[in-house]
């Protein structure tokens, strides 16, 4: 079996334990989706005013098969330990991005889900919006920590008002993941698909961030001056992922084209100082990328 359609597998797995056995875990595991407190953070980006949304607490273990594959867990835990992070385990925030633009309510992902300790409706409602508000969910990519908060419990939509928005090659895929049939079939009425590059709303623009799926993308929000991407998951831990960027992860369907787009991407931000959003960084998940040597690391700050 190719590495791609392994890792693809592994997603698969990971993600089916994480929407079951996971479901009914204390939220003191060692591992899986840790229940937090909700939270949202604004901050100012020109005219615009945002929220950082924290859904949740994410623990994996350092095992050699998701973070540093090709460096061996010895490695990964060495790098966590001289960061004074345990080396046995790596924590990720699974974090969301909230604004306005006119009458639209926009929501960037959205979360785990109620199933698995997603707590996002809850930081929603601490940024003063209710579910039946938002009129857009942009999606980076169709894995279950980004699209899981698209349902309810009980089965029903989230955001029943809104058009779910992700592109073509995304949703393609989608569509043909086994674990994701559910939730294709309670959506696709609501699925609306772009090409990146161009704008679905005023400032707004999808950026494709290839490897992760063959679908990801980031968002770029641009506000007079200012701008903003979310990256999605073109980086997960704040300190592996810029220290090592040429690291396998293990979550990644086609690492090469990842590795190769993470090394762009963060020498463009380097250089720009734009502002990112990385919705697996420590909450809330806004700062700068930083060139360090032929390393990166990361700047936390909103504006």
């Amino acid at each position: 079996m190719s590495r791609s359609k392994t890792n693809a597998l592994r997603l698969v797995m990971l993600f089916a334990i994480a929407a079951t056995a996971l479901s009914s875990a204390r939220a003191d595991d060692a591992f899986g989706p840790q229940a937090t407190t909700a939270a949202a953070q604004l901050f100012k980006l020109g005219s615009l005013k945002v929220f950082s949304l924290h859904d949740a607490q994410f623990v994996v273990p350092n095992d050699g098969k998701l973070f540093g594959v090709d460096a061996g867990a010895a490695a990964v835990g060495q790098l966590l330990k001289a960061n004074k992070l345990p080396d046995d385990r790596v924590t990720l925030s699974v974090n969301a991005l909230l604004f306005r633009i006119g009458d639209r309510v926009i929501l960037i992902d959205s979360g785990l889900g109620s199933k698995v300790n997603g707590g996002l409706v809850a930081s929603l409602a601490e940024a003063g919006v209710s579910p039946d508000e938002v009129t857009d969910v942009l999606i980076t990519h169709s894995h279950g920590d980004h699209v899981g908060g698209l349902a309810q419990a009980n089965g029903k939509l989230t955001f029943p008002k809104a058009v779910i928005r992700m592109s073509a090659a995304e949703w393609n895929w989608m569509k043909g993941q086994a674990n994701s049939a559910d939730l294709v079939k309670l959506i696709e009425g609501h699925v609306r698909t772009f090409a990146p590059g161009t704008p679905i709303a005023p400032g707004v623009t999808p950026l494709a961030l290839d490897g992760h799926t063959p679908g990801h993308v980031g968002y770029e929000i641009a506000s007079g001056n200012e701008r903003l991407i979310d990256i999605g998951d073109l980086a997960h831990s704040s300190v592996l992922s810029l220290a090592k960027p040429q690291w396998t992860m293990g979550f990644d369907v086609d690492s090469a084209v990842a590795k190769a787009t993470r090394n762009t991407t963060f020498a463009r931000l380097a250089k720009t100082h734009e502002l990112v959003f990385a919705p697996h960084f420590p909450y809330p998940g806004v700062g700068h990328i930083v060139a360090d040597g032929a390393a990166y690391h990361w700047v936390p700050g909103a504006p």
